[in-house]
């Protein structure tokens, strides 16, 4: 076992390096797109490290809140503290504060749940959602990563990124997922399409034939990264003509307004 690098850092001979706290992010990289829990077995097999370092470390990083442990016999999702790591940009700007009553107010009115995320690797991470008085039953929300290429959050972000950024990311996509890389690639060109005649991204059953879903690029004035707003749901409650005749207005709308607010916000 690679005992003593689990990120594959050069650290022999270096007096500085930290393995214990190497060991640890390396189990919160564990955590992929689409995955909610994972257990001690499973994360030792990833991190290439003895299930009983695993242990400690899980037990560790969950008393500290970044994991989140469940059941007699422990499995972890990711626990609310990760969202402060690589948040000073959000918390100085006030992005989700901002955001937050637009977003309640959105999810009340279509009764879907509304989700804003930002790029994490390969996943899209929400940093906030609201799930509205409807009885929606997916099983999403903060903290949640989802995958970039079928979703229709994901495909928003990769409409409206750069070609360079795009290119690396779908070379990244091909490599992990060689055998559906052509109905993925067709998705993402779809998604451009999307974007530039509709305003919005589409993902009707997509990723699970049971959600559809919208989004929507956030593209702001002040040096940000790129956020996207998004409204899915059921697919037997939220359907293509209802997403697209009820919710597409109001979800242009609320993103248009969730822009202006953080530009006026940042002086922009």
């Amino acid at each position: 076992m690679t005992d003593e690098n689990p990120d594959n850092q050069p650290t022999s001979g270096d007096r500085h390096f930290v393995t214990a706290l190497a060991r640890g992010l390396a189990i919160l990289k564990c955590f992929r797109s689409g995955e909610e829990l994972l257990g001690n077995q499973e994360l030792a097999l990833r991190c290439d490290l003895p299930k009983s370092t695993i242990t400690r470390l899980t037990y560790t990083l969950a008393k500290l809140g970044y994991l989140h442990k469940t059941g007699q016999q422990p499995r972890y999702r990711l626990g609310m503290k990760t969202l402060t790591l690589g948040g000073t940009t959000l918390a100085r700007l006030n992005v989700k504060q901002i955001s937050q009553s637009l977003m309640r107010l959105l999810s009340e009115e279509t009764e879907s749940l509304i989700s804003l995320g930002i790029r994490d690797d390969m996943s899209m991470h929400y940093i906030e959602s609201y799930r509205g008085n409807a009885l929606i039953t997916l099983n999403l929300g903060i903290g949640s990563r989802i995958p970039i290429a079928p979703t229709a959050m994901g495909k928003a972000y990769l409409a409206v990124v750069d070609a360079a950024e795009r290119r690396t990311l779908e070379d990244r996509i091909r490599s992990f997922d060689t055998f559906s890389w052509p109905r993925l690639k067709q998705g993402i060109e779809q998604g451009r399409q999307d974007f530039l005649t509709l305003g919005c991204v589409r993902s009707f059953g997509d990723w699970h034939k049971e959600i559809n879903g919208l989004a929507v690029p956030l593209s702001f004035s002040n040096g940000l990264p790129v956020m996207v707003l998004s409204s899915a749901g059921p697919a037997s409650h939220m359907t293509a003509d209802r997403l697209m005749r009820q919710v597409k207005p109001k979800l242009l709308a609320t993103a248009a307004e969730i822009v202006r607010r953080v530009d006026a916000d940042s002086g922009s």
